[in-house]
């Protein structure tokens, strides 16, 4: 995998809040209706072809994996690679089949290095039949490294630290939690899987800039290229890792990041024009379902 270069990204204003997303499911960011004139026009390449690039609209779906067994634990996760929970598994398989009763098509999958990002994307193409889509693994799609918290009760953390502090260690943009000491059990510098990394690639902790750092990197020099030639893109991954990128997309600033929480199997499709201004933009399930998602995702924080 070709050497990824480290960049700093700044978050623009004016885009939408997920409140805004979440009312009735579709709608634009603030920049994108400014981009496309219409705030309630789906992209006009919406052509025969169920998520076609006609015209030059390019189509993503991302999906955060279902529960984990460490999210049934309301445990800090992070690189600790954890499996899905049988709700975890249950709630991949529903945003499937609603893939499949919306009749999206792909071209290209990705996914991290974790294997309840790997399985959940698994079971997505299995419900889709589409077990035969190309997949490409990336360690820059991990979730964000939670560093000494990985393994912490959140809500005990929260009653130790005060919900602010666990928020701002949750949520925030440039604030990174407590690192992992050097030989650290849960240090990923001695999990096989990274052993080809440049040590100094492997994270003793993150904060969100850090991880969009390597996600966004990534998605502009291996994902968008394909993008902006026709494929149809899926990525499975993480809450953080999907935050990183979304900040990205809709342009949000280090303020409005922190209220962003996605919702666990809930897939959110994007069409971008070529230039990756966001022309449509919605969930795909129950409104009333996924705000209970998020608003779930979001008191992971607070104190019992």
């Amino acid at each position: 995998m070709p050497e990824i270069t480290r960049r700093r990204f700044i978050g623009a204003a004016a885009a939408t809040t997920m409140t805004a997303a979440l009312a009735g499911c579709s709608s634009l960011s603030q920049n994108a209706t400014s981009n496309s004139g219409s705030a309630s026009t789906p992209a006009s390449s919406a052509s025969a072809e169920p998520n076609g690039a006609a015209g030059g609209a390019m189509t993503l779906v991302i999906v955060k994996h279902g529960e984990s067994e460490w999210n049934k634990e309301n445990r800090f996760t992070g690189w600790t690679d954890v499996d899905l929970s049988e709700t975890g598994r249950s709630e991949t398989a529903e945003s499937g089949r609603a893939l499949a009763a919306e009749g999206l098509e792909f071209d290209l999958c990705y996914t991290s290095y974790l294997k309840r990002a790997i399985h959940a994307l698994d079971i997505v193409l299995g419900e889709i039949d589409r077990a035969w889509l190309p997949v490409s693994k990336a360690w820059q799609l991990n979730e964000r490294h939670y560093g000494a918290l990985q393994g912490l009760n959140k809500a005990e953390t929260a009653e130790k630290y005060g919900e602010e502090q666990v928020k701002i260690w949750r949520r925030s943009y440039g604030t990174r939690p407590p690192a992992l000491e050097k030989g650290d059990e849960r240090d990923a510098h001695l999990q096989p899987a990274y052993r080809d990394l440049d040590l100094a690639d492997v994270p003793m902790c993150e904060c969100l800039k850090d991880t969009m750092e390597r996600t966004w990197p990534y998605f502009e020099s291996e994902i968008l290229p394909n993008m902006r030639a026709g494929k149809r893109v899926l990525i499975v991954a993480h809450g953080n890792s999907l935050r990183s990128l979304v900040m990205q997309f809709e342009k949000l600033s280090e303020e409005e990041i922190v209220e962003l929480n996605i919702p666990t199997g809930i897939p959110l499709v994007y069409q971008f024009d070529q230039n990756m201004n966001v022309l449509e933009k919605r969930y795909i399930g129950d409104p009333a379902v996924i705000e209970a998602k998020v608003n779930q995702v979001a008191n992971q924080g607070k104190a019992k």
